[in-house]
């Protein structure tokens, strides 16, 4: 079990890195972008996106999550361990601030009309609430991330 743990640390490390990337990428340069666009581009942006997203990104992070759960139990009682359980956490709770939190303004925002924005939108305009979830997950993946090479670089 320990030998497949090896094998699964790093492979984890790398999904957790490739998603934890995308999510930098919506922090530098995709939600500044979106907070300058008017209803009707926002509206048509993200639902040209999240349809692209929504699918890779829960696969990156869920399939990070459970090699990482995984080697954390294969592993044995070795320094990693702790390690491992640190990223068990970070990856959990991206996951669940992205359906707790980023999803359901997702859902949201993709089943509005670009062309008859609400009365209320400056009210209920949710960009500035899901940006500030999205630093949070990111800031959390990219924390899980440096954890997972912590942890790959403890079991060499």
């Amino acid at each position: 079990m320990r030998q497949l743990a090896e094998l699964a640390v790093p492979l984890a490390a790398g999904l957790n890195g490739v998603a934890a990337g995308i999510m930098l990428s919506t922090v530098i340069g995709i939600v500044p972008m979106m907070l300058a666009m008017p209803y009707d581009r926002y509206v048509q942006t993200v639902q040209f996106l999240w349809p692209r997203y929504d699918p890779l990104m829960p696969i990156l992070n869920g399939s990070a999550l459970a090699l990482v759960v995984f080697s954390a139990v294969a592993v044995g009682d070795v320094p990693a361990r702790p390690v491992l359980v640190l990223a068990v956490v970070l990856l959990a709770t991206v996951m669940t601030i992205s359906i707790t939190r980023n999803v359901p303004v997702n859902r949201l925002v993709s089943s509005l009309d670009s062309e008859r924005q609400p009365t209320d939108w400056a009210r209920i305009d949710p960009r500035s609430r899901w940006r500030a979830w999205n630093l949070v997950r990111t800031v959390l993946a990219l924390l899980a991330f440096a954890t997972n090479v912590t942890a790959t670089v403890l079991l060499t």
